[in-house]
């Protein structure tokens, strides 16, 4: 029979091993398959608030706050999402695919943004080479725009009517595409808040 000190190290190190799995899924890894893009070229005869946006596709801005509350009152008239995410981010990179597909897809009318958040510029181009996306994403090595913006972890996405009202904030990964879909239709698009 083993003794209770025994059957409690091999408790913790079962843990300990089932623990350390789930951050490395979390994480990303090396051989990580990058996700094609999709056809963005349908973005190039957007309306000309949009098409300077995806001028600067797949690029890192910077400026922090102030820069990117700038964009935010230039894209009045408009639906903006912004993707809140960093390189190092597991649910970052599961959801970024949806970023990807939707901003082909609604680009004309809704204006996509990222915020590339307490990330190494390094390690956010190497991700941005391998998925790109047709909008920039604002360098927030501090927070200061995640903080200014609320909510907690990474991802989240913000939600801007077209009068640049924040309408929500959504925390955490999105399930999948038509979830995020149906959250930009109701509150940038439409404009409601919950």
């Amino acid at each position: 029979m083993k003794s209770p000190v025994r059957k409690q190290l091999l408790a913790i190190s079962v843990l300990a091993v089932l623990l350390g799995g789930l951050v490395l899924s979390g994480c990303g890894s090396e051989g990580e398959e990058a996700s094609p893009p999709p056809d963005y070229s349908k973005l190039s005869d957007a309306p000309a608030p949009l098409a300077a946006l995806y001028k600067q596709g797949n690029q890192l801005l910077p400026g922090g706050l102030d820069a990117y509350d700038e964009r935010i009152a230039g894209l009045r008239g408009y639906p903006v999402v912004v993707n809140v995410w960093a390189s190092w981010c597991g649910p970052c990179r599961v959801e970024f695919p949806y970023f990807q597909r939707l901003s082909a897809k609604l680009g004309r009318k809704v204006a996509f943004l990222g915020v590339n958040s307490e990330d190494n510029d390094d390690a956010a181009k190497t991700f941005l080479s391998d998925h790109q996306i047709p909008y920039p994403s604002y360098t927030d090595h501090d927070a200061e725009i995640a903080n200014d913006l609320g909510g907690r972890g990474y991802p989240r996405t913000a939600f801007y009517d077209s009068s640049g009202k924040l309408t929500e904030l959504h925390s955490g990964q999105f399930p999948d595409q038509k979830s995020l879909e149906d959250a930009i239709e109701k509150y940038a698009i439409r404009g409601e808040s919950d």
